[in-house]
């Protein structure tokens, strides 16, 4: 399949004199920021992988941590994400929001709600692997209730494959007497299909539910639930119907109001710029009254905004 990131790899591509136009950047007084930025923004991440390689060989020094002894917040933290392996990226990313003062629940829905099961899969042998530790003790360990039964579910990446034709009534029948026909409402039965059925099964579930009850599944999940609950259900569902659409209205809501959620725009720029920007700012300017480009721009400043905006990589006017 072709990738819709708008970051590709560099096709007459040479680590070895990436890795000198890097040192040379970095040497002396001062910083090019900006030779920096347009040269590793322009490269795939398995290309940044072997600049880093190159550069241990040539001058006997990390690149990540000569990089961040030159760079400075924001801007920093962005380019060491695009430095770093996607899988090691997302582990890093659940660690820190699980390790760190008080559970950052947002980054915790955002991975495991967008991931495929393969990819979930990688990210616990990854976390194992760099930690000594088991991912789905970690994450039960600092959650509860229904919000922890949940991400263990998609954490056993083992969702059904396929629609399964039989099931589709039934679900959409259990989802509805689980929700809006109850006094109450049993979240169990919502954890459990939603956890458990692929998305294009869930597809044609929120359709026969919509014909059932007059209402988006979405509509439904706000009602009837609450906090890291139904922010994960949401997540589930948006993201059976849309992954693009699902990282649009992220990154919209990362930037609209006063303060801009750097953490999330950096985490959502970095990680998709080479799977599906193209369709996520496509869905951006479907949904909102903007483009991305143009939100990134308002919203962001210095080398910070440049290397945004490259890997936007384009306006949807």
């Amino acid at each position: 399949m072709a990738s819709r990131g708008t970051v590709k790899p560099s096709l007459n591509f040479n680590a070895t004199s990436d890795a000198e136009m890097l040192y040379k950047a970095m040497k002396g007084i001062g910083t090019d920021e900006d030779a920096v930025l347009q040269l590793l923004t322009a490269r795939s991440n398995a290309q940044r992988q072997d600049i880093k390689t190159a550069y241990k060989t040539l001058f006997g020094k990390d690149l990540i941590d000569n990089l961040k002894g030159e760079l400075g917040g924001k801007f920093e933290t962005l380019i060491v994400g695009l430095m770093t392996p996607p899988i090691a990226y997302d582990v890093t990313s659940l660690r820190n929001a699980i390790k760190g003062a008080g559970t950052d629940e947002k980054v915790l829905v955002e991975i495991l709600a967008s991931r495929t099961p393969e990819q979930v899969k990688e990210i616990i042998s990854a976390y194992r692997q760099e930690y000594d530790d088991n991912l789905e003790e970690d994450v039960s360990g600092d959650t509860s209730g229904h919000f922890k039964r949940l991400l263990v579910i998609l954490l056993q990446a083992n969702k059904q494959t396929g629609i399964q034709n039989g099931n589709i009534e039934s679900d959409a029948q259990a989802l509805f007497k689980a929700g809006e026909e109850k006094f109450g409402t049993d979240e169990q039965s919502f954890v459990t299909i939603l956890g458990n059925r692929s998305a294009e099964h869930l597809r044609k579930v929120f359709d026969a539910y919509m014909k059932m009850t007059g209402y988006e599944m979405e509509e439904s999940i706000k009602r009837e639930t609450s906090g890291g609950l139904k922010d994960l259900l949401l997540a589930v569902v948006k993201c059976a119907r849309s992954v693009p659409a699902y990282f649009a209205e992220t990154l919209y809501y990362a930037m609209k109001g006063c303060g801009t959620d750097d953490n999330t725009l950096i985490r959502v720029m970095v990680s998709r710029s080479e799977v599906d920007m193209l369709d996520i700012r496509t869905e951006f300017r479907r949904m909102f009254a903007c483009s991305l480009l143009s939100m990134i721009k308002g919203d962001t400043g210095g080398d910070y905004r440049k290397a945004l905006v490259l890997l936007c990589g384009g306006d949807d006017a």
